[in-house]
């Protein structure tokens, strides 16, 4: 009994951050719509990082991984998660949303491929079932409505796939890293920590991002939502060190992409909005691969 607990560690770490990532997306726009820009949604984030790390280091009784390889891997797995979410801003400023989120969801592809080579690892076929079905439930759950925009030249796409590919090597570098076959393994939390470093050593590039001509909302619906709703996000985040490294990437990661489900779950409840068929086919599709990937 205890032993299987043991072995679905990652799978109740796997289910938090799905949680809490998709309570965070169906949240996320509520700032946003009230004049708190998404550039300055990335500052919110990277300070409720801290915290989160804080308590990730008290975890571990302060003893953080600074050997380093520990440095090395930590601050590049930061670096690539934190730099593509400030290149996704730039690219949505010029290119078609509805073509520019199924490519960068698409991802843990690059974590599988990698983890599948490199770190040799294996699935069962009911498991492999479940991968295939998650990527093909990604794709429709990240559909977004046509529209008139079809972006200024080919740098959209371009940017697109460089996000595409950072955020498929972080995963892969986090595993990498924390792998529990590794003798140099680092700790979850001391990944947290430097991504949490990360973050902030990136946020001055957000805040030029930013257009501070407009008007920007300091109140609680701005800046104060904004920071209670990221910390739904830097939360996640540990939850998602921890799965990575008691899971195999190629199984937790294609099932953190699945948290556009709860997203879509509480925008129906909480804005009465009915998704679109191919979301809802997404989700289907995506409850099945849930159900085949926690074997």
């Amino acid at each position: 009994m205890g032993t299987k607990l043991i072995n679905k560690t990652w799978l109740i770490h796997a289910m938090l951050t799905t949680v809490l990532w998709g309570v965070w997306g169906a949240l996320i726009e509520i700032p946003e719509k009230a004049g708190f820009p998404a550039t300055l949604g990335y500052a919110a984030w990277a300070l409720t990082m801290i915290p989160v790390a804080l308590i990730a280091l008290k975890i571990i009784k302060w003893k953080l991984d600074t050997d380093k390889r520990s440095v090395l891997l930590g601050i590049s797995a930061g670096l690539l998660g934190c730099g593509g979410q400030l290149i996704l801003f730039q690219c949505l400023g010029i290119g078609p949303a509805y073509i520019v989120f199924p490519i960068i969801s698409l991802y843990p592809v690059v974590t599988i491929i990698l983890s599948v080579l490199i770190l040799k690892e294996k699935a069962s076929r009911r498991s492999w079932i479940g991968i295939i079905l998650a990527l093909i439930a990604i794709i429709l759950l990240a559909y977004q409505t046509p529209n008139n925009s079809v972006g200024h030249g080919f740098l959209w796409l371009l940017l697109s796939v460089i996000v595409f590919i950072m955020w498929g090597l972080q995963a892969y570098i986090m595993k990498f890293a924390s792998d529990n076959e590794n003798a140099q393994s680092m700790q979850a939390e001391s990944v947290t920590f430097y991504l949490m470093v990360s973050s902030i050593l990136l946020t001055p590039i957000a805040f030029f991002m930013t257009d501070f001509s407009q008007s920007i909302n300091w109140g609680f619906s701005g800046m104060y939502s904004a920071l209670i709703i990221q910390a739904l996000n830097a939360i996640g985040f540990l939850f998602f060190a921890y799965a990575i490294k008691f899971g195999k990437a190629i199984i937790v990661v294609p099932m953190m992409s699945l948290a556009p489900v709860g997203t879509v779950i509480i925008s129906l409840i909480i804005y009465a909005i009915i998704p679109h068929p191919v979301i809802i086919t997404g989700m289907v599709i995506a409850f099945v691969s849930i159900y085949l990937l926690a074997e």
